[in-house]
C-alpha cells in the first residue's frame, strides 16, 4: 500500500489507506470503505482513515492521443448478438438481455484524476466516483447516473434503495413504448431481488418510469425501496441483488449465460458496483458502473450497451450504444464540451 492510494466518492476525499480487502465482510465491521466490484464479481474494498468533504484534486487531463477507439464488438457483431437474443426470446429462453461492448484505446496516463475532473465539470452526474489504488492496480473513473444500492437508517428501519435505468434517448420524445415496457420488466426483477433480503411486505416502488435529463441524453428511471430484514450482511445483500438487474436481463441467471456466450471480453468495472460504504453509520451509496472508464495496463477502456427485447430493432440498439458513448469518449479525447 502506498501514499498514492486515494479516492473521491460522494463528494468526499478519502486518503490515508488502512487496508484493502477482496471480500465484503469488512463492510459490516467498521470504518469508511471505498468499494469497486467488477461485473464478474471481483471485489476490492479499501478502508481509509482520513475522509473529508473536499473537491476533486485539481489536475489536468492529458487526452489519450491520436489512436482511435476499438470495440470488442463492431457494428455487425453487435447487431448479430442482438438478433441472437431475439431468437432466444422467441424460444422462451430469456425475456430481455443487456448486451454490452468494451471500447479501448492506448493511454500512457498513470491515473484518471484529470479525467474525473473533466467529467465532473462537463458531464455532472448523481454518483461520480474516482478510485486510484495503484497498490493493487485499480484505476476507475465513473460519471454514473444510476444507483445500484443506497442504504440509510430511516425511523429505526434499515432501508435500501435501487434506481434502475432502462430507456435512453436524445430527448423525452425518443423514449419509446418498448423502453417503458422494459423499465417495468426490470423493476419487477429488482423487486424480486430486494424481496429476498427484506422484511415481509417491505418492498415498494415510490417512483415508476420518471424521465431524467443529462448532457446530451435523457434516461427513464424508476425507484425500488426495501426495508432490510434484521441481521442481513453485505455479502447477503450482494448475493441477492448483484449483478444489477438493469445491466443483466431477465431471468437473471439465464441472461448471464447469454452474456457470457455473446460478449467476447469481460466487462470489468463496467456494469459493476462503484461507491462507498460507511460501516459505522450503516449508510452507503453504490452506483451501477455505467458511464465508466478504467485503466487496464496501457489501455483506457469504456463500456456501453443496450437492453435487447423482442421489440428491439438491432440497428437502433447499436445506435443507442453509440449515443451513450459519444460525449464521454469526446471528453476523454479532449474534444469540446457539451452544448
Amino acid at each position: 500500500m502506498t501514499a498514492e492510494d486515494f479516492a473521491h466518492v460522494g463528494g468526499r476525499l478519502a486518503t490515508d489507506l488502512i487496508e484493502i480487502r477482496h471480500d465484503l465482510d469488512g463492510l459490516d465491521d467498521e470504518g469508511f470503505w471505498v468499494v469497486a466490484v467488477s461485473f464478474e464479481g471481483d471485489v476490492t474494498c479499501a478502508r481509509f482513515a482520513d475522509v473529508r468533504t473536499a473537491p476533486l484534486p485539481a489536475v489536468g487531463w492529458m487526452p489519450a492521443g491520436d489512436a482511435g477507439w476499438t470495440s470488442s464488438l463492431d457494428r455487425d457483431a453487435y447487431v448479430a448478438a442482438a438478433e441472437e437474443v431475439r431468437r432466444l426470446i422467441a424460444e422462451g429462453m430469456v425475456y430481455q438481455v443487456n448486451v454490452c461492448r468494451v471500447l479501448s484505446r492506448p493511454s500512457q496516463t498513470v491515473d484518471l484524476a484529470g479525467l474525473a475532473e473533466t467529467l465532473g465539470r462537463d458531464h455532472p452526474s448523481q454518483y461520480p466516483a474516482l478510485i486510484c489504488l495503484p497498490s493493487v492496480g485499480l484505476h476507475v473513473c465513473s460519471a454514473s447516473p444510476e444507483l445500484f444500492l443506497s442504504r440509510a437508517q430511516v425511523d429505526g428501519r434499515d432501508v435500501v434503495e435501487t434506481r434502475p435505468i432502462k430507456g435512453t434517448g436524445k430527448t423525452p420524445a425518443d423514449i419509446s413504448p418498448k423502453d417503458y415496457a422494459e423499465n417495468v420488466m426490470i423493476v419487477d426483477m429488482a423487486r424480486n431481488d430486494l424481496g429476498r433480503i427484506a422484511v415481509t411486505g417491505g418492498v415498494d416502488v415510490p417512483a415508476l418510469c420518471e424521465i431524467e435529463a443529462y448532457p446530451g441524453l435523457v434516461h427513464l428511471v424508476s425507484t425500488v425501496r426495501a426495508t432490510l430484514a434484521a441481521g442481513v450482511t453485505w455479502a447477503e445483500i450482494f448475493a441477492a441483488t448483484f449483478p444489477p438487474a438493469s445491466v443483466t436481463g431477465t431471468p437473471k441467471s439465464s441472461a448471464l449465460h447469454v452474456i457470457r456466450d455473446l460478449e467476447p471480453v469481460a466487462r470489468g468495472p463496467y456494469c459493476g458496483a462503484i461507491g462507498w460504504v460507511d460501516a459505522d453509520n450503516r449508510t452507503a451509496a453504490l452506483a451501477v458502473g455505467i458511464r465508466t472508464f478504467w485503466l487496464d495496463g496501457a489501455q483506457l477502456r469504456f463500456g456501453t450497451g443496450a437492453g435487447i427485447t423482442w421489440g428491439s430493432d438491432p440497428q437502433a440498439e447499436w445506435a443507442e450504444t453509440e449515443l451513450k458513448a459519444e460525449l464521454l469518449l469526446a471528453a476523454a479525447d479532449g474534444v469540446g464540451r457539451p452544448s
